[in-house]
């Protein structure tokens, strides 16, 4: 008998658990709905109940506990002050902590700790060290899924200060600028990607809804990730110069001359700042050489055979380093390079030659177009026998520079300064009704060559 009786009140005390369980989580189900339709009109007074109800008992039944959560508890940060804003920050920070262990898939390692940064930097909570060792940990064990341009830019930034306080030396801070420099990269050729495939088909009208919204989208976030390549390098602003380049590298030689990656990027941050006249830019370009020979290794090679007066050697390594590259955008990379090369040399034809060449390798090359603008700019006086005819070049220079921030839109700012620059200097209408030329075309017999067609009044 008492063994039937345990059976049973097993058995009832299960089916109650069942029930109360099947009561709570409807009571869950209400509530969310409930809360729900309250964020969809951004009442989040009014959603902070039953939000609270189901994230306390029944945090995992949806994502929107969440996302939505997200929203409510910072509408009352924001309304809030003092020691109830602090408790409801913290509230925060444990939400984000929670949504990676309820929903791993969508709370990632980095999307977590960008958040819990972000939070802390608005509000004054965390200091530079532990703002960037937050970001720096989430960089490296999740570097997939850093991709917010903000805390891209605050992970470099609080590294920066922290070296201007004799936190952190000067190798870390190039070690993360190239890093952060490297993601921008990858994420932008992701979006010039989208940008590439659908900017013709919105240019002939046949593009979808869908697709035009995926162009928008793309285009803002590569304009987004251009503001934060600007301003990162502001941030590092004279700190890559040449006077703190060279030492670096002289006191760091001997050490990581067998490290192929710190090896070539010095090589490139000290061509890139003009340092190549230093023999330490020939050191270093060497040891690349023995560690790895690729493509662009010979556009350095051809950099020195510049130097020293080779003209035709440079251009042989040059073409070398183009032939030995397959990929699409390295190819690009290293055409562009070529292409500053020779600009600084004072070749502007060679120069716009291998710039068409990074445009013909990938046509989202938004500087090569921006180095032929200035190329055309530079040489107005070069071209035509009247001043209206020499101005009109700044028509050719403003249309490469509009097409740069096209094809690029992380370029947009710089290119639109550009195209306004150059379009300043171009014609006013009233020199064009004055020289009775609109409408007719100009040909320039220089090294530009082709022409441009006035626009007509």
């Amino acid at each position: 008998m008492k063994r039937k009786f345990y059976f049973t009140a097993v058995v009832l005390l299960g089916f109650m658990g069942v029930s109360n369980a099947q009561a709570q989580n409807q009571e869950c189900m209400t509530n969310l709905s409930i809360y729900v339709e309250h964020v969809k009109v951004k009442n989040y007074d009014a959603a902070y109940t039953p939000w609270k109800m189901v994230y306390d008992n029944c945090p995992d039944v949806n994502w929107a506990n969440f996302l939505y959560g997200e929203r409510i508890l910072k509408d009352k940060i924001e309304k809030s002050s003092g020691a109830e804003k602090d408790a409801v920050i913290q509230d925060l920070l444990t939400l984000y902590d929670n949504s990676t262990k309820y929903f791993p898939k969508k709370a990632t390692p980095a999307t977590v700790a960008i958040d819990k940064a972000l939070l802390k930097y608005e509000n004054k909570m965390g200091s530079d060290s532990e703002i960037y060792e937050m970001l720096h940990k989430a960089f490296q064990e999740d570097r997939k899924n850093f991709k917010n341009s903000r805390a891209l830019y605050l992970y470099f930034s609080s590294l920066v200060d922290l070296h201007k306080s004799g936190k952190k030396d000067l190798q870390e801070v190039f070690d993360v600028y190239d890093d952060v420099n490297d993601k921008i990269e990858e994420e932008n050729n992701e979006l010039t990607a989208v940008v590439t495939k659908l900017l013709p088909r919105d240019s002939l009208g046949t593009i979808t809804s869908k697709e035009k919204r995926s162009l928008k989208i793309a285009t803002t976030n590569s304009e987004s990730y251009g503001k934060i390549a600007g301003s990162i390098d502001s941030k590092l602003g004279s700190l890559a110069d040449c006077d703190n380049l060279i030492p670096l590298y002289e006191k760091s030689f001997e050490e990581k001359k067998s490290d192929v990656t710190w090896v070539k990027r010095a090589v490139g941050r000290m061509f890139n700042k003009e340092c190549t006249d230093d023999p330490m830019f020939q050191k270093l370009f060497d040891a690349q050489m023995a560690l790895d020979p690729s493509a662009e290794g010979w556009v350095y090679s051809g950099t020195i055979k510049m130097k020293n007066g080779d003209t035709k050697g440079a251009l042989a390594d040059f073409d070398k380093a183009m032939s030995l590259q397959t990929d699409g955008k390295k190819k690009s990379g290293i055409a562009y390079k070529v292409a500053v090369i020779n600009k600084r040399k004072g070749s502007k034809s060679t120069s716009r030659k291998y710039a068409q060449m990074a445009i013909d390798a990938d046509p989202s090359n938004g500087r090569a177009y921006l180095l032929i603008a200035s190329l055309y700019a530079s040489s107005a006086n070069e071209c035509g026998s009247t001043t209206f005819e020499k101005k009109a070049m700044y028509w050719k220079a403003t249309d490469m520079a509009v097409r740069a921030g096209r094809v690029d839109p992380a370029l947009s700012s710089s290119a639109n300064q550009a195209a306004a620059s150059y379009r300043a200097k171009a014609p006013s209408k009233t020199e064009i009704f004055n020289s009775g030329n609109a409408g007719k075309t100009i040909s320039f017999s220089c090294w530009v060559g082709g022409s441009i067609k006035v626009p007509n009044l």
